[in-house]
């Protein structure tokens, strides 16, 4: 079997209301999807995001490198195209997913299975919500969308916080927190909306709210693209779990992150850190550490299996007050990507979502879809 060919395909569409969200509001969402067909007939599916080239990367870069050659030898071509990419994560977590699709379709065994067999068969999963809608208060909007996702099964829910003053959005969040059944997490995502001294303020005020974690409340880049500057200061100052790093392309990265204490909970990327593989090696590095790791996922239905496939893998702490399976992020917004792109869509059931069946990713993908909104 060899790699005949390797597309791209950047799908738009357009939101009712600009959405987001600290510090932006966005009125479009946007995929990367990538191809790779085979003189089999069989086809791997992969997905990033359009940032910092990605598809120009996958199609000057990757694809040369990979076409002609068996996708069975994903190791060697990993590492061919990390070099030749210069450790590009997001191109080349799009073509080690494609790669991980194919390996297990020519196999005939789902990815868990390639690497040794699954932990569970299926994940819980938490609803990644209460983004902010141009327009819309968020005194009136946070308590029914919360509500609505209790009710729905979900067992945990994050939230976005930070476009207003802690001052307006803390008295929110504590009734929010009321508001909810004992049995159901709240986190915070404060997406890079403070400052240092903020931080330590809203985090104080969120460990005697009492939520669950604080996701990324400061920049993950400063203008001397020093990552994860002062998270060290922050999670030294709280007692709630700081979560990061989600932007990190490499495991070396990763290492840096966890050996400089700037995080309690770790959260790859498995289209941002280099693929499945990588997103496995990270979660080990986590876990030396005794930290926790909850993979960030914010994209369409292919980038949502993969990560699935990943949280299959994990194994769950054994003791200890964070002794709980690893939860899948499940973005409720509107993302056409994920609720049309597949033949048979990925659903969130009573706060569980199912592992894909079938060899590889265990997708269909409806090209009508890719097509439909190609640009």
């Amino acid at each position: 079997m060899k790699i005949t060919s390797v597309e791209t395909f950047l799908l738009r569409h357009t939101l009712p209301r600009p959405t987001g969200p600290s510090i932006w509001l966005y009125s479009e969402r946007e995929a990367l999807i990538v191809k790779i067909s085979t003189d089999t007939g069989l086809v791997g599916w992969g997905e990033t995001s359009e940032i910092a080239g990605a598809g120009a990367v996958i199609r000057e870069v990757c694809a040369p490198i990979v076409i002609g050659h068996d996708p069975r030898e994903h190791r060697r071509l990993w590492h061919q195209i990390w070099d030749a990419t210069l450790g590009h994560g997001f191109a080349v977590g799009a073509v080690d997913i494609a790669l991980h699709d194919l390996w297990g379709q020519a196999s005939g065994r789902s990815v868990g299975e390639l690497y040794g067999g699954v932990l569970r068969e299926r994940v819980p999963a938490y609803a990644s919500a209460l983004s902010y809608v141009e327009g819309v208060d968020p005194a009136e909007a946070w308590l029914p969308e919360a509500t609505a996702l209790a009710a729905q099964g979900f067992r945990a829910i994050k939230m976005r916080i930070g476009r207003f003053a802690p001052e307006h959005e803390l008295p929110l969040i504590a009734q929010l927190r009321a508001a909810l059944p004992p049995g159901v997490r709240l986190m915070a995502d404060g997406n890079a909306a403070y400052t240092l001294p903020a931080a330590i303020r809203v985090g104080r005020a969120l460990e005697r709210i009492g939520l669950h974690w604080f996701e990324e409340p400061m920049p993950q880049l400063t203008p001397t693209q020093a990552e994860y500057a002062g998270y060290d200061t922050l999670a030294a100052h709280l007692d709630i779990p700081i979560a990061s790093g989600e932007i990190l392309q490499s495991r070396g990265a990763f290492k840096a992150l966890i050996d400089g204490h700037k995080c309690d909970i770790v959260q790859p990327d498995v289209t941002i850190c280099g693929g499945i593989g990588e997103c496995l090696f990270v979660a080990d590095l986590a876990r030396l550490a005794g930290l926790q790791c909850i993979p960030h996922c914010w994209g369409g239905a292919i980038a949502v299996a993969a990560a699935i496939h990943v949280l299959s893998l994990l194994p769950s702490p054994t003791s200890g007050p964070s002794a709980e399976t690893p939860m899948l992020e499940y973005d409720t917004t509107e993302n056409r990507f994920r609720s049309e792109l597949l033949a048979e869509p990925l659903a969130v059931r009573d706060g569980f979502i199912q592992l894909p069946r079938g060899p590889g990713l265990g997708i269909r993908v409806d090209e009508h879809v890719l097509r439909r909104y190609r640009v």
